[in-house]
């Protein structure tokens, strides 16, 4: 099956699960700008921990 027909599956059956569960779309949106912010959150200490001259990098 090609990627993109699966993801659009997945997409489908996600909203269908969504609508089932009764889930608002501002808390989707919500839950959404946390998720990202959360990763960028990630990114950012990832990119510190690695960095050289860094306390984490020196121990």
């Amino acid at each position: 099956m090609h990627p993109d027909i699966h993801l659009a599956l997945h997409r489908a059956r996600a909203d269908e699960l969504r609508a089932e569960a009764g889930v608002r779309p501002a808390a989707r949106n919500r839950h959404a700008l946390r998720t990202r912010l959360g990763w960028t959150l990630v990114e950012v200490g990832l990119r510190l921990a690695i960095r050289p001259g860094t306390a984490a990098a020196a121990h």
